[in-house]
């Protein structure tokens, strides 16, 4: 798989400077961190899950949470599991089917070898679970398991816990939080993909809700958490970990409603400032401004929950040409010792060491999500991401 993979190869070549590469499930982690783009999330009781999870890979999804958890009334969990294990089925038995990255997202420590188990053969679409309300004390239980389920099963497994705890958000309890989060993500490193936030869980403490117009850094008491848990988890010094962004709550079918506008005109002739007040019209704004804070601030993906959303992820996390030259610049071995040097854009200083993880991190996103040609923005990449 790749990022918009799902479009024409002339087309990419007209879009990209330099193309999405191609992954796998078995590719590096530290790539996979950086290509999960926007996790879609689906109930596991879809009763056709598995025709939803190839036709959202055909529309450019990479990456899909299957959950047990919130999404599902509790009286659901065993039907749920039982249909996981169905469509896994279905989906192994299908010749050339190309899934996207697949998780879990259990409720329970014991669900993880419980399912890895009864998914049999299938479990080789299984790229990992996604743990809720992690700490230490409850998240270890959770990283023992999936440990154990992949020693049984013989296939790598990831984790992805969900940073949501009210001991996260409170303020009396918050370092110690995450200081113990740490030592648990940091013992089991190698099987931690990614942590995501989980903002709902943060806002509901406060009986908060952010309105469409408004993004996640605009709640403060939410925006200090954030901030918190990049400062400790986060550092580029190697000791941290990809944390993807929060979860967008609204969505409205607005890919129907771009599409005829996007597609009357040839390609790359759609007006930036049209499409932008289309986008603010159908409550995507708030969106946008949120996915670009997200990535100011050190997030990289986003979980979303509506299809509708991951084309503006993927096309925000897609390297602009001027980003690709500075930090190529800044990464020449001959700039080793430092110094400032002007950018080949002629519009900023380029400082060699404090710029260097910034420029390495932006060259693995380019890796994952490719380089625009000089001429090509968010609008172009955005319209030729929707199918049809």
């Amino acid at each position: 798989m790749r990022h918009f993979g799902h479009i024409a190869p002339e087309v990419r070549q007209r879009l990209f400077h330099r193309e999405p590469c191609a992954f796998t499930g078995d590719s590096p982690a530290r790539l996979l961190a950086a290509a999960l783009g926007a996790t879609l999330y689906s109930p596991a009781t879809r009763p056709r899950l598995a025709d939803d999870i190839l036709k959202q890979a055909a529309g450019g999804v990479v990456s899909m949470v299957l959950c047990l958890e919130d999404s599902i009334d509790d009286a659901d969990v065993a039907a749920g599991e039982e249909n996981l294990v169905r469509q896994f089925a279905d989906l192994a038995a299908r010749p050339g089917a190309q899934p996207p990255l697949l998780f879990i997202r259990v409720r329970a420590p014991e669900q993880i070898p419980d399912l890895t188990d009864r998914l049999g053969p299938a479990v080789c679409l299984l790229s990992g679970f996604v743990l809720p309300k992690f700490t230490e004390e409850r998240g270890t239980p959770f990283l023992e398991a999936l440990t154990a389920a992949e020693n049984a099963g013989g296939r790598r497994l990831f984790a992805m816990p969900v940073l949501e705890s009210p001991e996260l958000l409170y303020r009396e309890s918050r370092v110690e939080t995450l200081e113990g989060i740490s030592r648990a993500v940091d013992k089991y490193r190698d099987r931690v993909l990614a942590l995501r936030l989980g903002v709902t869980d943060f806002c509901s403490s406060y009986g908060l809700r952010r309105a469409p117009d408004m993004t996640a850094y605009d709640v403060q008491i939410v925006a200090s958490v954030i901030a918190d848990v990049v400062n400790m988890l986060a550092r580029a010094d190697g000791t941290g970990f990809t944390v993807t962004g929060p979860v967008w709550e609204y969505f409205r079918a607005s890919e129907r409603m771009f599409k005829p506008q996007l597609r009357q005109s040839p390609f790359l002739e759609v007006q930036a400032v049209e499409l932008r007040e289309r986008l603010i019209e159908h409550a995507m704004d708030g969106l946008l401004r949120e996915i670009s804070l997200d990535q100011a601030n050190g997030l990289l993906g986003k979980t979303c929950i509506h299809p509708s959303h991951v084309l503006p992820v993927h096309a925000l996390s897609v390297v602009s040409h001027e980003e690709f030259s500075d930090a190529q610049d800044i990464l020449r071995p001959e700039r080793g010792g430092g110094g400032v040097l002007r950018s080949a854009y002629t519009n900023k200083m380029n400082e060699v060491k404090p710029h260097r993880a910034w420029a390495e991190r932006t060259l693995l996103r380019a890796e994952a999500f490719g380089v625009a040609k000089e001429d090509v923005g968010f609008v172009e990449l955005l319209a030729a991401g929707i199918p049809g």
